[in-house]
């Protein structure tokens, strides 16, 4: 890491320059080849969302999330109303271009302009949308816009320690692991362990050219892939 020092010669944070802070989430449509993010709407997409995630009759999807699982649409759009319209967190809706429906959910969230970080979180996915090129395309949508539109600084990726599918989906967009703070909160009568990750904007040039190229190299029809995205990310990296 690169030392810069002061006139005292005491060692400092490098300078930002230009950067004059982020901007708050718009409600900006972000348009991918397999999907749309686009800014939560009861109207549009509470009934084939609250369907999609109901895919999952087991709960799993919601273990770790501090509400659900709804046991009835109504439910569901009661906690829509009551909890996803502020402006943090801010959600989003991923809607499958081919379907026109909504198949996930996440949003920004600590959301702090001035220091130029912003969370992602709240992600859930419907089992017919887990490990499908529409779910990383959406994950990269969102980092893109933070950083190339928002002017975001640090994007951040944050879970319950013990929750190991939220670990590894996290390594394998790319964020860095940065470590544990213990019992930091509670949900749903439970101490939470907070696990931390992120990805800088110094870090996101290279990420979003393998994007790009993983993308690129996906089937435009089935969405396979030829090689991983952690391929594309070592190579992007070198």
């Amino acid at each position: 890491m690169k030392i810069f020092l002061n006139d005292l010669g005491q060692p400092v944070g490098e300078c930002l320059g230009d950067w004059q802070g982020a901007i708050l989430p718009d409600r900006r449509r972000l348009t991918g080849k397999f999907c749309s993010v686009e800014p939560l709407c009861v109207d549009t997409h509470s009934e084939s969302l609250f369907a999609a995630l109901s895919e999952d009759t087991s709960g799993r999807t919601w273990t770790y999330m501090r509400y659900g699982p709804f046991s009835s649409f109504g439910a569901f759009v009661q906690w829509m109303e009551g909890y996803c319209f502020s402006a943090d967190p801010f959600f989003y809706a991923f809607v499958e271009k081919n379907t026109g429906r909504a198949l996930g959910m996440a949003t920004y969230c600590s959301i702090s302009p001035s220091h130029g970080s912003i969370e992602v979180g709240h992600v859930n996915f419907a089992p017919s949308m887990q490990r499908t090129a529409m779910a990383t395309e959406a994950m990269y949508l969102m980092a893109r816009h933070a950083f190339r539109a928002l002017h975001y600084r640090r994007y951040e990726w944050r879970l319950d320690n013990l929750n190991a599918a939220s670990h590894e989906a996290a390594k394998r967009l790319g964020f860095l692991y940065e470590g544990v703070f213990r019992n930091a909160s509670n949900y749903k009568g439970r101490n939470r362990d907070t696990a931390w990750y992120s990805i800088t904007h110094s870090e996101w040039d290279d990420l979003e050219t393998a994007f790009e190229l993983w993308l690129d190299h996906l089937d435009p029809v089935s969405g396979k892939q030829q090689k991983s995205l952690g391929e594309f990310i070592k190579t992007a990296a070198q």
